[in-house]
């Protein structure tokens, strides 16, 4: 079969992964700039993946949340490099959620359920967005 050059309706799911990705990246920025400002804000009961103090862990956050931030712009636009980019910053924010999981579990979990299904929506469904 021969694929229609139009767009299904499925690219809607290319708007919401770009959607998620401008609302997540700018609350991952947030919660960086609460990990710099507030030392005491993130306790971890035990040992985590995390072997950084939680103040360089916020620049980190906050450096991720705005290129993520940038990506969901670009990828609005439907600029297929934007989706290999928001391809592997969604993986690189999975991680840092599984890496926060020991100091804000419920923050993390919901991360990487959101996570995953922008990955869904990159790798199923992006390719329709250019057209």
């Amino acid at each position: 079969m021969a694929r229609s050059n139009e767009p299904t309706g499925w690219v809607g799911w290319i708007y919401f992964a770009s959607a998620v990705m401008l609302v997540m990246g700018g609350l991952q920025a947030i919660s960086g700039l609460v990990a710099i400002f507030k030392n005491d804000f993130y306790v971890a009961t035990q040992n985590g993946l995390v072997a950084f103090n939680y103040t360089t862990w916020g620049w980190i956050d906050l450096v991720l949340g705005v290129v993520v931030f940038c990506a969901g712009l670009a990828l609005m636009n439907g600029s297929a490099w934007a989706r290999v980019v928001a391809v592997f910053l969604t993986v690189l924010s999975a991680l840092a959620n599984f890496a926060f999981l020991p100091a804000y579990p419920i923050w993390s979990i919901i991360g990487l359920v959101v996570d995953g299904l922008v990955l869904y929506a990159l790798t199923v469904h992006g390719g329709e967005l250019r057209d």
